[in-house]
């Protein structure tokens, strides 16, 4: 059973860094991507960063060149290195796993609990 497991969030002031993290349990073997998404209050939730399994990765214009995602394979985990925060990062972000169990199966997909981050000015 496919598990994403979320910690790191916090507090923190405008121009700090947090990291966030995400484990996954079950089996791999289909993982196509896993990345990070984030919802605002009063907004819908956006990709803030993936990381597909071939490493390549993709960010919002929002954290380009501020937010680092990486991954450790050995232990299943992803990472988000948030730094040079702004208020307006603040939202639950939520770890996202896409599985695509074969050639013409349809892609699965899974979601974190969510984890909080407020950047405070």
């Amino acid at each position: 059973q496919v598990q994403l497991m979320e910690s790191g969030g916090g507090l923190v002031q405008a121009g700090g860094s947090l990291r966030l993290s995400c484990a996954t349990s079950g089996r791999t073997r289909s993982l196509e991507s896993m990345g990070w998404y984030r919802q605002a209050p009063g907004k819908e939730r956006e990709l803030v960063a993936n990381i597909i399994s071939d490493g390549s990765t993709d960010y919002s214009d929002a954290v380009k060149g501020r937010f680092t995602i990486s991954r450790d394979n050995a232990k299943n985990t992803i990472y988000l290195q948030m730094n040079l925060l702004k208020p307006e990062d603040t939202a639950v972000y939520f770890c996202n796993r896409r599985d695509i169990p074969c050639v013409d199966c349809r892609l699965i997909e899974y979601w974190g609990q969510g984890t909080q981050v407020t950047v405070s000015s």
